[in-house]
């Protein structure tokens, strides 16, 4: 057994303490690399560390301590990702896979495409808000370009320019997104 674990075991708050200090902020900067969100990382790492402290007794690791924690925050991740409604399978915002190519993202795992999903809904909160207004209604309400246009007191045109400029926006975060995940594997 791992000695750091089998003293948390032993509930040696020193040890724990010192092991938590060491790897606290590695671990909310793992989760975040999935999450793209500090709270709920950081969240999900104290989480795990209090089932560390409460568990240590009864947890078998065959590698290390941190290899396993490192499993622990990716599956608390997804998992996290999962319980905020993330399982319509991406149609909600159907951009038609215009966004990125079919070749791309059909080779993307289910769990990946959740994540990608997660980030374009936080993508499209960071536009700016005729934009948002503007995307919203066509891909979450499925407007008309004629509805949009009367919905906000704009033309046509104007709602197709600004559908053209998300796009561009969000899929270029995309892009950078697809990437890091494939370096995370």
């Amino acid at each position: 057994m791992n000695l750091i674990l089998e003293e948390i075991s032993k509930k040696n708050e020193k040890v724990f303490k010192t092991f938590f200090d060491k790897h606290y902020e590695e671990f909310v900067v793992y989760a975040n690399g999935y999450l793209f969100d500090k709270d709920a990382s950081e969240d999900i790492v104290q989480e795990i560390f209090i089932y560390i402290w409460e568990h240590a007794n009864k947890l078998n690791i065959e590698t290390s301590l941190k290899g396993y924690l490192y499993t622990m925050v990716r599956n608390r991740c997804f998992n996290y990702l999962k319980s905020i409604k993330i399982t319509d399978n991406l149609e909600l915002l159907d951009f038609n896979i215009n966004l990125i190519s079919e070749h791309v993202f059909n080779s993307t795992s289910e769990e990946d495409k959740a994540i990608v999903y997660h980030q374009i809904l936080k993508i499209v909160d960071t536009l700016p808000e005729k934009m948002q207004q503007i995307v919203k209604l066509k891909f979450l309400h499925n407007y008309k370009y004629l509805e949009i246009a009367k919905e906000l007191g704009i033309s046509v045109n104007t709602v197709k320019t600004q559908l053209k400029r998300a796009k561009s926006k969000i899929a270029e975060m995309v892009t950078v997104i697809l990437m890091l995940l494939k370096l995370n594997q």
